[in-house]
């Protein structure tokens, strides 16, 4: 069904029933520490679990241990083709436009800031560059994949930000609706996938509709897995340029949080880049994926490199052609982003694996409160007509 203002408002008052019940259970019981310390043990799927294990948490990680029954298994194949094939450029698409699309909605920066701290933005990068590395990964949702644990702790963290925001009177309900709210996560489902189609085009990425269609329907998928409600999920990638077209107007705006959210994502990339010439072309790629409207309420500074960017699309046709005419050319651009992913997603971990644990409480130095308010080459869906 066609979004509206009134069914937004509605899912801003939904959250995750499963896994906000499972939450308030560890915390009520005050069993959130143990369970943080075995669920370490707890990285791939069909693992035993360990000794110990709360019963709440068992009866949890039992009934989401399995993706939705109606997952159709070619699609997702084909999604996980178009990733290989297009791996670093997504990598570039969700660092420099789906990340800093989030800070561009004042309650998520704030509510980023309060759970993630300001201090630390690698730690969300990572998260997110590991929990797609692990969704795109052959086996993903078998036996022995990490993708499942992944995503049932995920699920469990956004409900605990919920539980600690609340329990806290750090949001403000009222003008907000409730922290990390249906219409949020559908958001956040869009950034992953909807803008990163977006963001390959403007790059001039050559995809086919079949492959960008396969890449929406693997986030369809995810968001379900993430405790989203699949009947307000839009279906296809009309359905999802209206949706996100519709929120970003309900919600898109300047904040300090956005601000100081997106510096630090520039001091962290700039330092990932080697040496300091190119250091300017962070703030170059975020301003060019993102417009000169948001890049400026998020305070992205202009550079020299803002016109030479510009040029991106061209240097990435040439390639593509060298890798439509050789097959050793397509096996070594392959090679290539797969190498350049894993040294970006290595440099933010510093090796480490995230672990996705539930905050036993937030920082207590950033309250939330109101916010202000090939073939058959793919391009997006117009702009939704407001």
């Amino acid at each position: 069904m066609p979004h509206t203002d009134a069914s937004m408002d509605t899912l801003r008052l939904a959250g995750d029933e499963l896994a906000d019940a499972t939450v308030a259970a560890l915390f009520d019981r005050g069993e959130v520490g143990k369970f943080n310390t075995l669920m370490r043990y707890v990285s791939t799927a069909g693992a035993p679990l360990p000794d110990g294990l709360p019963d709440v948490a068992r009866e949890y990680l039992a009934a989401t241990s399995a993706p939705p029954a109606w997952v159709d298994w070619a699609e997702m194949e084909k999604a996980r083709l178009f990733f290989i094939d297009n791996n670093v450029h997504i990598t570039t698409a969700l660092s420099f436009a789906s990340m800093p699309a989030c800070y561009v909605v004042p309650h998520v920066a704030k509510l980023l800031s309060a759970s993630h701290g300001l201090k630390y933005p690698a730690k969300r990068m990572a998260e997110t560059g590991q929990f797609t590395v692990y969704l795109m990964q052959p086996g993903a949702f078998e036996a022995g994949s990490r993708f499942i644990p992944a995503a049932q702790k995920v699920r469990l963290l956004h409900a605990s930000i919920r539980h600690h925001l609340n329990r806290e009177d750090l949001w403000d309900a009222g003008t907000l609706g409730t922290p990390i709210c249906q219409e949020d996560m559908i958001g956040g489902q869009m950034f992953f996938s909807m803008l990163v189609l977006d963001s390959l085009h403007r790059l001039g990425i050559h995809m086919s509709q079949e492959g960008a269609e396969a890449y929406y329907y693997a986030w369809r998928v995810v968001g379900a897995m993430l405790g989203v409600d699949q009947e307000a999920v839009p279906k296809n990638l009309d359905e999802a340029r209206r949706f996100l077209d519709l929120y970003m107007i309900r919600h898109m705006g300047p904040s300090a949080e956005g601000a100081h959210l997106t510096r630090q994502l520039i001091d962290l990339y700039e330092e990932v880049v080697p040496g300091t010439f190119f250091d300017p072309i962070v703030s170059a790629l975020i301003r060019y994926l993102v417009g000169d409207t948001c890049a400026d309420w998020l305070d992205v500074p202009h550079t020299p490199w803002d016109t030479v960017v510009k040029s991106v699309p061209h240097l990435l046709g040439v390639l593509e052609s060298i890798e439509d005419r050789s097959p050793f050319g397509a096996w070594a651009l392959d090679r290539l982003g797969q190498l350049t992913t894993v040294f970006e997603l290595s440099s933010l971990t510093r090796g480490r694996v995230m672990h996705y644990a539930i905050p036993e409480q937030l920082k207590k130095d950033y309250g939330v409160s109101s916010a202000v308010p090939r073939h058959h080459r793919w391009t997006p869906p117009a702009p939704a007509v407001s």
